[in-house]
């Protein structure tokens, strides 16, 4: 229904989406003046108190951070889209001055203007595109980075949710990559040494599946097949007569924000993070694929029936056979508790460089130790107990200083963990309790010991 995006309200602004490449180069090049002359203006003040500001400093400061949230709040698509991403992905290794910049981008949803979205609609449905549609809500009720949502009835009283994608998003996608990856290595948070190219190649690739509105309508059909009667999870039904490349209509399901549950009972929030982790596991083991976007937005959660609503399969990708392997090794390491192969096989993965080992193998062994501690607690795995973090973030910390040691896993790698992270950082808002060595063992036909 959504991609990932943010519920609004009537008062949000309309803002219209640079639609041409010049267009969005031109906005990309007035943030770059902007932020240059931010940047002017800092050293100027640190330097008459004395100082010697770095490069990054003067990148990253407040107001620089609200230049670059807003300007990529206005192109959205793919720029927005990765800040995002970054954002759910990186947590708290941002320095606090970036971090804010993509918490903005989480939060900061424009919507296109009515010319704008009539545009767009005469492009895809043709000049009399009312005449399809009994009522259109022309306020969407969610906007994200690559569309909006809105609300529609048919003739014949079915009601639609309908995804209308930003004009210019797919087209622009290749230089608003390149540009934002600009902007991490200007800003010095990335060392030389790190080769981002094969993650940008593979950026570019996902973003363009998710702006093939087509595919995303194929995916969130195969999705539905693959869960079969398990009546835990809802997901909408696709309308091929209204949808296009560039427009997504499916059936409109109520649901609260996930988030929502966090004021349920406890066996509640436990059932539903149960279901939501073997989820999970039945992508990686069972399923062959797995929607890799696990941004809370894509979840919606019906009280009445006790359902757990599915959305936006545009991330939806399979999972090659040998990234399945290297989390069945994984899970095997951890249900031994056998840390030396925890470790080892962290590495064969790509999760650990050689390199991060060799020097801090003191940390990654404690690192281990810590989780492997906290996951065998007797009972269920408490993801509202913390305890373990700080403790985690403290060994970690000499290591993500240690810019030589820097590592990018395997791309296929980086996706799947997405999700699995994402999932586990759900269950922490959500305080559950959660029987993740059962679950885990059950998947990859082992006991749990």
């Amino acid at each position: 229904m959504s991609d990932d995006g943010d519920a609004l309200n009537g008062d949000q602004p309309g803002r219209a989406v640079p639609s041409g490449r010049v267009a969005r180069l031109g906005s990309f090049g007035r943030l770059g003046a902007s932020v240059a002359g931010g940047m002017l203006a800092e050293g100027a003040r640190r330097l008459a108190r004395g100082e010697r500001p770095k490069l990054g400093d003067l990148m990253l400061t407040p107001a620089n951070a609200t230049r670059v949230a807003d300007r990529l709040s206005h192109l959205r698509g793919a720029a927005m889209k990765l800040g995002q991403m970054i954002s759910m992905d990186a947590g708290d290794m941002l320095p606090p001055e970036l971090a804010s910049i993509l918490a903005r981008l989480r939060n900061q949803a424009y919507r296109m203007p009515a010319p704008q979205l009539d545009r767009v609609l005469r492009t895809e449905w043709g000049p009399d595109w009312r005449r399809q549609v009994r009522g259109f809500e022309a306020t969407p009720i969610a906007a994200a980075s690559i569309g909006q949502v809105h609300r529609a009835r048919l003739p014949d009283g079915r009601v639609l949710a309908i995804k209308i994608q930003y004009p210019g998003v797919r087209e622009s996608i290749d230089a608003d990559v390149d540009n934002v990856a600009t902007l991490l290595r200007i800003s010095n948070l990335l060392p030389p040494t790190v080769d981002l190219k094969p993650l940008l190649a593979e950026a570019k690739r996902q973003l363009a599946d998710e702006a093939d509105y087509r595919r995303e309508g194929e995916e969130m059909r195969r999705y539905a097949a693959l869960l079969g009667d398990d009546t835990r999870f809802l997901v909408p039904r696709l309308d091929e007569t209204l949808s296009t490349g560039r427009v997504l209509a499916m059936t409109f399901v109520e649901g609260r924000p996930i988030e929502t549950l966090a004021d349920a009972d406890q066996d509640t929030r436990n059932r539903v993070m149960t279901a939501l982790v073997e989820l999970v596991l039945r992508e990686l083991f069972a399923f062959g694929v797995m929607q890799t976007d696990p941004n809370f937005a894509n979840y919606r959660w019906q009280p009445d029936s006790g359902r757990i609503v599915l959305l936006d399969f545009g991330a939806a990708r399979p999972v090659p056979p040998h990234v399945a392997d290297i989390y069945r090794s994984l899970i095997e390491a951890g249900l031994s508790r056998d840390r030396d192969r925890i470790r080892d096989t962290a590495v064969a993965a790509g999760f650990l460089g050689a390199d991060a080992v060799r020097a801090h193998r003191g940390a990654i062994d404690r690192i281990i130790a810590a989780i492997d501690e906290a996951m065998n607690r007797e009972g269920p795995f408490d993801f509202g107990d913390r305890a373990f973090v700080p403790v985690v973030r403290a060994e970690a910390r000499d290591m993500i200083a240690d810019r030589d040691t820097w590592h990018v896993p395997d791309v296929e790698t980086l996706f799947v963990q997405r999700k699995v992270s994402g999932t586990a950082l759900l269950a922490a808002r959500l305080k559950a309790r959660v029987d993740v060595r059962g679950l885990a063992a059950r998947a990859i036909g082992a006991t749990s010991g």
